[in-house]
């Protein structure tokens, strides 16, 4: 089988697990819900990895700030704005619903702490602040110039009314543009794109820590940025490094936050594990038709380290699983139970409530040790957080 094939099945296979794994959880699950979408990309060579509602219209809350920071940045290379500079606080600004840091009407804030202040904090009022500095005093002015970088990068179906994300009826993205994005965040910023790593940021005695929680608790993670609203769900889109090569995964429409990153963490897991692997003999894969594509080239440019360590912080707890397929048979599902549980924790079986499909897992697993049972998995294969 080619690797086309391969990467096809592969994909399949992952659609499939994360619906089984949802049918077990139906209370509050988004993902696979009618706000769900997902992308994942190698931003090497530009390879579609997984598509689903990719190119269908999202509301992207705060990773709008990503378009905000890249206007920014690009401010910063052209010399209209040192990391020094004082960016002047209006009332409009200080009235930002929250995320804020609380800025008052009349006060200055620092480029650079802005900035942090966006990728940590994801402060509302700093981004209104930073938007009203670059455009000479207009948020809405500077959303047309959002929109039209939006264009520029090949966003075509991305429409910007805000520098922060907070609801607005005409502002849309899709899962793919916000992946362009981020590529292009990347790729022509990749010294300023180390901000994104940012543990915390800390502004006047107090410290605020990143909302993305995949840079403590993702090998590899180095960004960048989540967002919420209650139109959009939680979304995220992140980026992780293993081994020199680079993935894109974006996310929208999680139930909650801890939800979403479970599933964007499963993603780039199986994202890094599919090349060169096979899929097993008698895995059952769902037919899916659309949503994939090949971009013709993506060249991300090489990363320097984050300014912090990234450390993991994935608890000892061994209440963790995976499931590594999912089988018309019961003896399949045994069969592959017990092979991924060759490294460790205990095979198990069940069917999913309504299905004729037998799920093949192993519990009792350390975070890490999940992450590296999914890693060393020859098909798809989900890591599951236990449900709090």
């Amino acid at each position: 089988m080619g690797n086309a094939g391969i990467g096809a099945r592969w994909r399949a296979g992952l659609i499939i697990l994360a619906v089984l794994v949802l049918q077990a959880a139906p209370a509050a699950a988004q993902i696979g819900g009618a706000r769900y979408a997902a992308f994942l990309q190698d931003a090497d060579t530009g390879a579609v990895l997984l598509a689903i509602n990719a190119d269908a219209p999202r509301r992207p809350a705060s990773l709008t700030k990503m378009m905000t920071l890249y206007l920014a940045f690009e401010a910063l290379r052209q010399g209209r704005m040192t990391e020094a500079t004082p960016i002047r606080v209006s009332r409009h600004a200080a009235g930002m619903e929250p995320s804020r840091l609380g800025l008052r009407a009349g006060s200055a804030i620092r480029a650079r702490d802005a900035i942090l202040a966006l990728v940590t904090k994801s402060a509302n009022d700093a981004a209104a602040a930073l938007a009203e500095h670059l455009s000479g005093g207009s948020e809405v002015a500077f959303a047309r110039m959002m929109t039209r970088k939006a264009r520029a990068l090949g966003m075509a179906d991305t429409t910007f009314r805000n520098a922060s994300g907070l609801p607005h009826p005409a502002q849309v993205t899709t899962a793919r543009d916000m992946a362009r994005l981020s590529l292009a965040l990347i790729r022509d910023f990749p010294r300023r794109y180390a901000y994104f790593a940012a543990a915390d940021f800390a502004w006047q005695g107090r410290r605020h820590a990143n909302h993305n929680r995949l840079l403590a608790e993702y090998d590899g993670a180095d960004g960048i940025k989540t967002g919420f609203i209650r139109a959009s769900g939680f979304n995220l889109a992140a980026s992780a490094a293993r081994d020199g090569r680079r993935l894109v995964a974006v996310v929208f429409g999680g139930a909650t936050g801890r939800e979403r990153d479970r599933h964007v963490m499963a993603l780039l897991d199986r994202g890094f594990a599919e090349i060169g692997r096979d899929v097993p003999e008698g895995m059952l894969v769902a037919r899916r038709d659309s949503g994939r594509s090949l971009v013709s080239s993506a060249r991300a440019a090489a990363i320097l380290p984050p300014p912090r360590a990234v450390r993991d912080r994935a608890r000892p707890r061994r209440d963790w699983a995976v499931q590594v397929g999912a089988f018309a048979s019961r003896a399949a599902a045994t069969t592959a139970a017990r092979r991924a549980a060759t490294r460790g924790g205990r095979a198990a079986v069940d069917r999913a409530r309504g299905s004729r499909l037998w799920r093949a897992r192993v519990e009792g697993l350390t975070p890490a040790a999940a992450r590296s049972t999914c890693r060393g998995a020859r098909g798809p294969c989900l890591v599951m957080a236990p449900r709090r």
